[in-house]
């Protein structure tokens, strides 16, 4: 159980972390003990060891005008394949290996009126199929908001098709702001945000989809409504050993956990 008023037992900070106040994405890598974050000020990855502490500088920085990066804000570390999928705000993917460092520029790129990708915001990956999961948000002509989501082959580059597209009112998608797949039954989650100008939008929710569907399909499960305390969700965890789903709410300034057997 968490305490409160706690301390936390390590704190990565100071002028050599290399860190500045925005960062909306970390992820860790069980697999070779490393943490990964975005650094969108600076047009930066960076890759700490996992019990980095103190003024302690990254072991590896993803940097430079090689790298195409312009402001990386999200990523997903794939520990399997040793790579990493960073979406680009505009309408790119942009792929390195683990192991890069510096000015470096991506393995692959996709890009393209075909790809379908506007504005990425999240991106997960299947391993076990071999699949990449992109969450996108745009607008309509009349300024509406609509999210989609968007499934390639992981290996795709270029001006690649999705193999899926999950788009229509039957979604109910408005804006996804961060995806999560559980591998073993190929559940995407995606966390709804809801109306981006809305401090407490009444369109906010977390839904389930299945790695197959594909169209204008409803979410298999939501979570909504007064009980669940959601009102702007944005991030997801998984903790498949406690078949516990963590999500974090904007509006609410906290983090909840759903005990949600079904999805594992």
């Amino acid at each position: 159980m968490a305490k409160e008023n706690a301390t936390p037992t390590r704190l990565i900070f100071g002028q050599n972390s290399k860190l500045s106040r925005t960062m909306h994405d970390i992820r860790y890598d069980e697999v070779n003990d490393e943490l990964w974050v975005g650094q969108p000020f600076a047009g930066a990855i960076l890759v700490f060891r996992g019990g980095a502490n103190g003024e302690e500088a990254p072991i590896r920085v993803i940097q430079g005008p090689k790298t195409q990066l312009e402001g990386p804000d999200r990523l997903e570390v794939d520990a399997v394949n040793n790579e990493i999928y960073v979406p680009e705000y505009g309408n790119a993917i942009l792929v390195y290996s683990r192991t890069a460092n510096g000015d470096v520029p991506p393995l692959r790129k996709i890009q393209g009126k075909m790809t379908q990708l506007k504005s990425v915001r999240s991106l997960s990956v299947d391993t076990i199929r071999n699949l990449l999961v992109a969450g996108t948000q745009a607008r309509g002509p009349k300024g509406e908001q609509y999210g989609v989501l968007l499934t390639y082959d992981r290996k795709a580059q270029g001006d690649a098709a999705p193999l899926r597209v999950i788009e229509g009112d039957k979604t109910e998608i408005v804006r996804i702001t961060q995806t999560a797949i559980y591998e073993p039954k190929g559940w995407i989650l995606a966390a709804q945000a809801g109306t981006h100008e809305a401090l407490h939008p009444d369109d906010g929710f977390l839904g389930v989809w299945h790695i197959n569907d594909n169209g204008n399909v409803a979410p298999r499960w939501k979570l909504r409504g007064p009980s669940s305390t959601l009102i702007k969700p944005r991030g997801i965890a998984l903790i498949p050993k406690h078949k516990e789903i963590v999500v974090s709410d904007m509006a609410q300034n906290a983090v909840m956990s759903y005990y949600f057997p079904e999805v594992f």
